[in-house]
């Protein structure tokens, strides 16, 4: 169970929440905070005086003033007015972790909201009541107003929630769970909506996921590597110890471990090969440079998630207005992520297209099939990497520099960091398909060079109508390429091993052309469900 105090949650404590489903509780803490807040509200409000967000309408209505008695109508309309929201909504895991820092952002005590309201967004959370939530409609200042109103509706028996996988209006989901709405009171309605909590979901959830794909990452370089016949001398130790950046020398010690006891290198040792090109030479320096950028969105995104980001503030004896709801932090972090996202993408599809093109592979047969002509073998899957990092490249121009003024020019510098956030995720999912390809296509260029798919193999899969012709090279006599039968086959390296045999489980060599997509489709489940990288940190131990 996750406690929280609004202080010491992690990254890792959002993903366990969010995906793992554990459940959450509030900390003795967090409830003395919260009454401490409340107390200071209740007081303005019994000396009737004027303050923004308490007595006061909103925005450019921040002047006019709204009597205490008036306070229950102004949240409701409130709510109902911010409600914005339009497009498909957040998934689950998304709206847990909304819900779980929402709550968390509150128990930090200076946001003058009563405890039993942030005990029934807790509530929501463990008994799985997920308020639908729309993905679009925040400028990322006044934090997240719109998308957190489709939250908060919920606490008070309006709006739509999923509840078992069926969506229904948000009294109903209430009612099932066997929980009550509440009726907001003075500064609740702006103390559940002004914040970061959608941009710092999102970020957290694509980050945690981020920094598992540069694993992966270098974990696909390696088996391409080995088919490729690349050389591991440019991950040495004492290459990265003079240009020693974290994510470099993490990255080329990671690939030396996979490559670790690898006879494919061993066997072409004195080939006429002298540099690797740089999508097999510079991994290190580039899925490198990106865990960098991972390093510094999780220490921003730490922060945030442990912040007081609405507005205005209750302190002792004093409400405060300011502006840490403005997602700034996150947007130009979140922009950070996606380009280095797309990055790893961007050398993964020229180190596949390496591999496909018989220009480049050193021997293999053009698009690594055996029958060119009659089958295209994998020519098209490069052709769907090339699109997915184009689009990368789309999405990855910054949303952080541009704003767009709101609320009558009273809101007129907003961050765009939930937009950012949004696009980062949807490059981590292009990614994860990028790298997912260039592994199908690297694990059957493995087996044609190590000799896992013989002569017999490839005559018994043979057309008679097609005939395979090999221009061996001098070094080809020791069994690089298909069509020279190997006593015993060659062995990659002990991390490459671990990741073809899992592939292998779920995904055959290419003899003839089939849907591609549906290998594409398990290989990215091997990904994102972590049993590829599980398999091969079981072999060579936990990655960097």
């Amino acid at each position: 169970m996750i406690k929280l105090d609004g202080h010491t949650l992690s990254l890792e404590d959002v993903a366990k929440v969010s995906l793992d489903r554990d459940s959450v509780h509030l900390s003795e803490q967090a409830r003395e905070q919260l009454s401490n807040s409340r107390k200071v509200v209740e007081e303005f409000l019994e000396r009737r005086e004027v303050v923004y967000g308490i007595t006061t309408g909103f925005g450019k209505f921040k002047d006019v003033y709204i009597a205490p008695e008036a306070a229950e109508e102004l949240q409701k309309n409130f709510l109902a007015s911010h409600s914005c929201g339009v497009g498909i909504p957040f998934t689950e895991d998304i709206v847990r972790a909304i819900t779980l820092l929402r709550a968390n952002a509150l128990a930090k005590g200076f946001s003058g909201i009563r405890t039993e309201v942030v005990e029934l967004l807790v509530a929501m959370l463990n008994a799985g009541v997920h308020p639908v939530i729309p993905e679009q409609g925040s400028v990322g200042a006044s934090g997240d107003l719109a998308p957190l109103s489709h939250l908060a509706l919920v606490l008070t028996g309006e709006g739509e929630a999923f509840f078992k996988g069926e969506r229904i209006p948000g009294a109903l989901a209430l009612e099932k769970a066997g929980l009550k709405p509440v009726v907001l009171k003075a500064k609740e309605g702006l103390a559940l909506t002004n914040g970061t909590q959608v941009m710092s979901a999102v970020g957290s959830l694509t980050l945690l996921a981020a920094e598992k794909l540069a694993k992966i990452a270098d974990i696909v370089g390696a088996v391409t590597l080995e088919a490729q016949m690349g050389s591991k001398k440019p991950f040495l130790a004492c290459i990265h110890d003079v240009r020693p950046h974290p994510g470099q020398k993490a990255s080329a010690l990671n690939l030396m471990n996979l490559l670790e006891d690898s006879e494919v290198m061993e066997s072409h040792k004195d080939c006429p090969l002298v540099q690797d090109a740089y999508s097999l030479r510079c991994m290190p320096q580039v899925h490198g440079a990106s865990r960098q950028a991972f390093k510094h969105a999780r220490e921003v995104l730490s922060i945030e998630i442990n912040s007081a980001t609405d507005n205005p503030l209750v302190f002792a004896g004093a409400v405060i207005s300011g502006g840490n709801f403005h997602g700034q932090p996150l947007a130009l972090a979140m922009d950070y992520v996606g380009i280095a996202l797309a990055e790893l993408a961007n050398i993964s599809e020229r180190r596949a297209e390496r591999l496909v093109n018989p220009a480049l592979s050193n021997g293999l047969p053009g698009f690594l099939t055996l029958e060119g002509g009659l089958n295209s073998g994998y020519m098209i899957a490069q052709y769907t990497a090339a699109a997915l990092v184009s689009e990368n490249k789309v999405l990855a121009h910054p949303a952080s520099v541009d704003s767009i003024p709101t609320s009558a020019n009273q809101e007129d510098h907003v961050s765009m960091g939930t937009i950012a956030a949004r696009k980062a995720k949807t490059i981590l999912d292009n990614v994860r398909r990028v790298l997912a390809i260039e592994l199908l296509i690297a694990c059957q260029a493995l087996d044609l060079r190590t000799g896992r798919v013989e002569r017999e193999d490839i005559d018994q899969g043979s057309s008679p109508r097609t005939q395979i012709d090999h221009k061996p090279k001098e070094w080809d006599s020791k069994g690089f390429v298909p069509g020279c039968k190997l006593k015993n086959r060659l062995r990659a390296g002990v991390g490459v091993e671990a990741a073809h045999s899992h592939v292998r489980k779920y995904v055959d060599f290419l003899m003839q052309d089939r849907q591609v997509s549906l290998d594409i489709e398990k290989v990215e489940k091997l990904i994102s469900d972590g049993s590829l990288l599980q398999a091969v940190e079981n072999e060579i131990g936990e990655l960097n």
